[in-house]
């Protein structure tokens, strides 16, 4: 979790722009949150709003400096932790009085934390005692972590004004991170989207990733991974390099917000137990494969053996859920994502998205194509920019001028990659499909597919600058937003101490819509997800296909299974909630066992 050790749980990234700001707004707090800095045109537009806020002079950094990229993310992280040690100094200078933000700050511990205690201790003494614990308090506060993401998928590599491709360094992702790295930040960075070789090891570049005299870091290492498999192959490539995983940030194959990287039908109960029974076996490996690392590089090393945190995210709704995956899975924390969209006191959502949100359905909440990057992500039926896509669909005209390029892989119709977003290649891409001669039913189905894809590089940041009054990007004013399912569940507008109150149990701010067990909703969305990727390739399925579906639905019973055996050990639930979810586990079971797996059609 934070530096600060004193909540239980973190704000994930959300989008390229929901979070961008959030240490600055719950930072002080004590509360870490993520920053996405893949997007720097978005990065340098909100450090001019802060820079002027602070009534700082701003210096723009222009795109014809070729290292722009990593200078706008390093200004900008550096104005974020001056702001956030600003507004720490001026927390500790605060009169414990009702509505101060020093009062607000303790008020949200959980009542588990030693500082709480002392807190409340606080309230009920007197006179000299009770300055002497104040001016013990006011040492015990501490920032949240400003931590930052990259999608190491988003990796392009950029080009001089000649047109001759740049050295890998100022490519997309290894710009970021040395964005990162070069800034005066004590924090972490996640990665996310799986494996970059040439940015894990560009890693190596900055002692700040490497242990100081003392074993200590300055910027650490956070792996997002989908299972344990995952996470010890990634730690050793990173080990091997002298590199240290701090954290491994668990999350919900779909059951979560933006992409979703899907497993092969397993669950997150059985995924959180193996890091639960094996993590000791992967601090050590991975420790002495660190240290030897560094001694073949004549580097400090880490001295005595080192604890890694195990943290989980995605579809976590009640304060009792929260508790018993931390408790149960022996976890350092929880990430809170989606529910934190309704809170603008810690995200950026634009009036109006954020209405939508408020009134949304459980159905407006679905996974779909529109992600360029070819990987499924969770879409919002309200956006504006699905309206958008439609409108320039109906108007002969689909797909999204392509002004940042961040998406732009694809070589089938051009020599330099573009996005499939866009409206060159929807163009080219359509007209090949008429040449196809298809069905008119099998050209609608693919003529879809291509043009669901949405621009995300300009909707994944519009809502902040709409929210703040910022120039919109070639006045692009349409809205995408991906939060997660479990949204649902959550109907009006939360103050940033309503939805802290609600993760540790003291309110319940849920709506009236019947909710089930995380672990069931995580499991309905696997079923649904399997089902539709058998009638995907129903027509013309391989033998290895075949295998893929065995092995998913045979993993998915042995979740079941699972989760019917742990029954006695979720004494925190309410017999009610336990009787419900034995008998959820039953009627999916019977589902998933009356599922055919399609005999294969094309040999491998």
């Amino acid at each position: 979790m934070s530096n600060s050790g004193l909540h239980t749980f973190h704000i994930p990234v959300m989008g390229l722009g929901y979070t961008i700001d959030t240490p600055v707004k719950v930072g002080k707090y004590g509360i870490s949150s993520v920053v996405s800095i893949i997007e720097d045109h978005l990065v340098e537009k909100v450090r001019k709003y802060y820079y002027e806020k602070e009534v700082d002079a701003f210096i723009p950094i222009e795109t014809s400096d070729v290292d722009h990229r990593a200078k706008r993310i390093t200004s900008y992280l550096n104005l974020l932790d001056r702001i956030l040690s600003r507004q720490i100094e001026a927390l500790r200078l605060e009169k414990f009085e009702a509505g101060t933000d020093i009062v607000k700050y303790f008020e949200m511990l959980p009542s588990s934390s030693r500082v709480k205690m002392l807190y409340e201790k606080m309230l009920l003494t007197e006179g000299v005692e009770k300055t002497a614990m104040q001016q013990q308090l006011r040492k015990e506060i501490k920032a949240g972590d400003i931590d930052v993401n990259i999608m190491t998928k988003c990796d392009r590599n950029n080009y001089d004004d000649d047109g001759e491709v740049l050295p890998p360094e100022y490519a997309d992702a290894m710009a970021a991170l040395r964005g990162f790295a070069q800034s005066t930040l004590s924090s972490s960075v996640v990665f996310s989207a799986g494996m970059n070789p040439r940015l894990y090891a560009y890693c190596e570049s900055f002692d700040d990733f490497l242990p100081d005299a003392n074993g200590n870091l300055k910027k650490k290492i956070i792996l997002k991974v989908s299972d344990f498999r995952s996470a010890f192959i990634q730690g050793k490539i990173l080990a091997k390099k002298g590199l240290w995983i701090s954290e491994y940030r668990i999350e919900s194959g779909l059951n979560c917000g933006g992409h979703a990287f899907a497993t092969e039908g397993l669950l997150l109960g059985p995924i959180l137990d193996e890091f639960k029974s094996r993590k000791s076996e992967l601090e050590k490996e991975l420790w002495m494969m660190c240290n030897e690392a560094l001694k073949q590089k004549s580097k400090n090393n880490f001295g005595s053996p080192l604890k890694t945190k195990i943290t989980v995210q995605g579809g976590i709704g009640t304060a009792i859920e929260d508790c018993f995956l931390r408790e149960y899975f022996e976890l350092d924390g929880c990430g809170w994502g989606s529910p934190f969209l309704l809170v603008p006191e810690a995200t950026n959502v634009d009036e109006g998205t954020l209405d939508q949100l408020v009134k949304a359905k459980k159905e407006d909440y679905f996974l779909s194509h529109a992600s360029p990057l070819g990987i499924p992500i969770n879409n919002f039926a309200g956006s504006t920019s699905i309206l958008q896509r439609n409108a320039r669909i109906d108007a002969g005209r689909p797909g999204s001028p392509c002004y940042k390029k961040f998406l732009g892989f694809n070589t089938e119709f051009t020599t330099d990659p573009i996005c499939t977003a866009s409206r060159e290649y929807q163009a080219k891409k359509i007209n090949q499909l008429k040449e196809q001669k298809l069905s008119e039913e099998e050209f609608e189905k693919q003529f879809n597919f291509i043009t669901e894809k949405e621009c995300l590089c300009e909707g994944l940041g519009a809502s902040t600058l709409i929210k703040d009054n910022l120039p919109l990007s070639h006045s692009l004013t349409a809205v995408s937003i991906c939060p997660g399912p479990n949204l649902a569940y959550f109907s009006g507008v939360f103050s940033l101490k309503e939805m802290v109150d609600h993760i540790y149990g003291k309110v319940n701010i849920l709506n009236q819509l019947n909710r089930p067990n995380l672990f069931v909703n995580e499991l309905v969305l696997y079923v649904d997800y399997f089902l539709a990727e058998i009638n995907m390739h129903i027509e013309n399925i391989s033998a290895k296909q075949t295998r893929y579906f065995d092995s998913f639905k045979e993993n998915l019973l042995k979740g079941v299974e699972y989760y019917k055996n742990i029954i006695p050990e979720m004494k925190l639930f309410s017999e009610n909630a336990l009787g419900s979810f034995g008998k959820d586990l039953e009627r999916l079971e019977d589902m998933i066992r009356n599922i055919q797996v399609p005999i294969p059609i094309v040999i491998d």
